[in-house]
Formats: C-alpha cells, structure tokens, sequence
C-alpha cells in the first residue's frame, strides 16, 4: 500500500510535514516507506489519530480496516475498543513494529496485519468500518487511495477518511504546493458523495492545536469525513 504521512500533531513522534524524509526517489513504495521508518527506532508517539477517537469511539463494534497503519497507534486503539482490526501498510519495518507493539499490549490476537501496496490492491467492501487517517503519498493520488477505501466499506459500514486541509498546513510544512492534500468540497466530489450510496455525517475542516518537534505551536486543518454506505 502506498501509505499515509499521519497525522501533522500532537501524538507524532516527528513531523511528516517536511521533516521526515520520505524518499521520493526511491523506486518504489516499499521501498520509499521502509526507507522512512528504517531512519528512526520509532517514528510516532503510539497515540491514536484524535478525530479517530472522536468520530468512531461510540460505533457499533465489528470488523475494521486500518489503512496505511504505520506502527499501529490507531490498529491498537481499536483493538483495545473490541474491534477486529485488519491493519495494513506497504512497510514490512512499520508492520513489524505494529505487530510487536500490539504484543506489547495484549492486542495481537485482535489484529491481522497485512503488506499490501494500494495501487495494486483491489479492496473487498467487507469492513464495518474503514479508516484512512492522513492517507498521504506523492506516489499515488489521493483520488485513487480514498476510492480505495471507500470502496472497502460493507454495506451499513462507516468510511472514516481524515487528510490535511491543503489551506491549514503547519508553517514548518515543506508541502504548501504539494498536490497531496484536499479540502472537504474536493473529497465530496471525488468520492460522488451526493449521488453515490453514502449518508454522510461529518464533513467538514476541523481545527486542531499542534506543537512543531521544537514546541512551537500552531493551528492546522484537516478534512474530515464520517459516512456511512447505505445497505
């Protein structure tokens, strides 16, 4: 899977806006990922995304998908919560730390992961519940990741898609011109919220408070998206 860059906030152990080296020239996802990680024993904090917590902490329990999951922050959260968790990520380095921190706190028996590149994987809508937290890549469009994901929802599941508002980046950012980011109004249309099987519940760009790796703080955006597909 072509992964996220997470969250730009408070539960990051670095900063993906600008300050991790995603190795762009690498030749290929698992490479460009695995590259990442390898840089640093632990990327981020082992937090949950926030609007995770806040947008599927009182959902109905079932199976749930975790794209582009890192080092298995919101996997774990979930687990804990009493989700069966399909986590997945392009990084074996990433997976292997998930799996270990899963261990680490009793989850591994709730979680699967899985290595899977999102340009070629074809989703099954099997999952009460997909989330896509900061889904980010300058390998792969973010049209074609959020389709993805969406199209991996059951019918009655909730598609939980959360990025960075292309308008609310942190200063420190070295992404103000990248094409990676979208507003709610661009992921609307993208994913034919108004005509396709969705009712939506959030849509909207969210304030949030974060601090840079040197404490300096700021405000920045993100798109949120909670939706649920109509059975």
């Amino acid at each position: 899977m072509t992964q996220h860059t997470h969250d730009g906030g408070t539960h990051q152990h670095g900063d993906q806006q600008g300050r991790l080296n995603l190795h762009e020239d690498a030749g290929n996802a698992v490479d460009m990922w695995d590259g990442m990680y390898r840089e640093r024993s632990k990327i981020w904090s082992g937090n949950p995304n926030p609007q995770l917590v806040a947008e599927a902490g009182n959902l109905p329990l079932g199976t749930a998908l975790d794209l582009g999951c890192g080092e298995g922050g919101d996997a774990i959260w979930l687990a804990r919560k009493g989700w069966r968790v399909t986590a997945v990520d392009v990084s074996s380095v990433a997976l292997e730390r998930g799996a270990a921190h899963a261990a680490e706190n009793g989850q591994e028996e709730r979680i699967t992961w899985q290595q899977q590149d999102l340009a070629e994987w074809t989703p099954e809508p099997v999952f009460d519940l997909v989330s896509a937290q900061f889904l980010h890549s300058p390998l792969l469009p973010w049209q074609d990741s959020t389709a993805k994901a969406a199209a991996a929802v059951a019918p009655g599941g909730t598609l939980l898609i959360v990025g960075h508002h292309p308008h609310g980046l942190a200063p420190w950012s070295h992404h103000h011109e990248s094409d990676m980011f979208y507003t709610p109004e661009e992921l609307a249309e993208a994913l034919d919220l108004k005509t396709g099987p969705w009712t939506v519940e959030v849509l909207e760009a969210r304030e949030r408070t974060i601090e840079s790796p040197e404490g300096t703080p700021a405000t920045i955006l993100d798109t949120v998206l909670r939706a649920t597909k109509n059975a």
